[in-house]
């Protein structure tokens, strides 16, 4: 194994370790190349975990060894790395979580091993006010993402009905997720019933194909559509984010063209490795970008 790497990020001072260990197996990839994926991608990445409480989901043997997800920020972490304590009802005590505001935050928890980022869909400063509501479309088999892509566009449509924009990313795993930005005054007491009442008005309108259940035995051949990640003690996988599949497959955003050309079949793959990624964003920038500043209302529904 590698000896430890010193390196400076931004003026801050980083201990690189085991850079040539192989987390992806079958394709090669290194923990190196995970670490040179992010630093990457930074300037897309960064935005959107920007005072975001973050919950990591470590793989220190790569994606075939044992993972863990630690929403406590490592205590090891260096001095200057900021947290943000959050009152967990469940554990009756304060969680210190991690912040990403900057590269070499970012850096350093990549260097933990922390594959997957998975943030919370509030920031910080007021963890009950989320800025955005979400829908991850999770295919049953053998329903497939191309399935996703058709309810996904459907969601596109429902909201379009109520003059809000919606912006879609992969999941980076088997599903599709849509995104409407909202970053006005809201609450999860507002979000989350009407993530069930529009998932609930399209299994209605599609029977064979939605449903809002979440029951795993009633999912053959459907896509359900997960309301319940709109709750304040859920995270939901970052965009830009790895994904520990068998190739370094990313969570990414597409086009609602894209989308709409995958499920007519006029296009062949909906999938994106870092690599890909990487260049996708030299090529379009941040198709997530509007997430960030898109300011919209909750209409009352249902």
């Amino acid at each position: 194994m590698s000896q430890p790497v010193q390196v400076e990020v931004e003026g801050r001072r980083l201990k690189l370790s085991n850079l040539d260990k192989t987390f992806y197996p079958s394709v090669g990839f290194t923990k190196g190349a995970v670490i040179d994926y992010y630093t990457r991608i930074a300037p897309a990445l960064v935005p959107h975990m920007a005072g975001r409480p973050l919950t990591l989901k470590r793989y220190p043997d790569g994606v075939e060894g044992q993972h863990f997800y630690e929403k406590n920020c490592p205590s090891h972490r260096p001095e200057w790395f900021r947290t943000v304590a959050v009152w967990s009802g469940q554990n009756k005590a304060d969680i210190s979580y991690c912040v990403v505001d900057d590269l070499p935050s970012l850096v350093w928890v990549a260097n933990m091993a922390s594959l997957e980022l998975h943030t919370s869909l509030a920031r910080a400063e007021d963890v009950h006010q989320p800025t955005m509501l979400v829908f991850d479309l999770d295919p049953g088999p053998p329903a497939t993402i191309k399935e996703c892509c058709d309810v996904g566009l459907k969601v596109r449509d429902l909201f379009a009905e109520l003059k809000l924009e919606c912006f879609a990313k992969t999941s980076g795993s088997k599903g599709l997720q849509v995104y409407v930005p909202l970053n006005t005054k809201t609450s999860y007491e507002a979000t989350k019933p009407l993530a069930l009442a529009v998932a609930q008005e399209l299994e209605r309108k599609y029977p064979k194909l939605v449903l809002s259940n979440m029951k795993k035995e009633l999912r053959t051949g459907k896509i359900f559509v997960d309301w319940s990640q709109n709750d304040d003690h859920k995270t939901t996988v970052c965009v830009y984010s790895l994904r520990a599949r068998e190739r370094p497959t990313v969570s990414a955003p597409v086009s609602w063209d894209e989308v709409e050309a995958y499920h007519k079949g006029r296009r062949k793959d909906l999938s994106f490795t870092a690599d890909q990624v990487l260049k996708r964003f030299e090529k379009d920038g941040d198709l997530f970008a509007p997430v960030l500043k898109l300011k919209q209302r909750l209409p009352s529904f249902g």
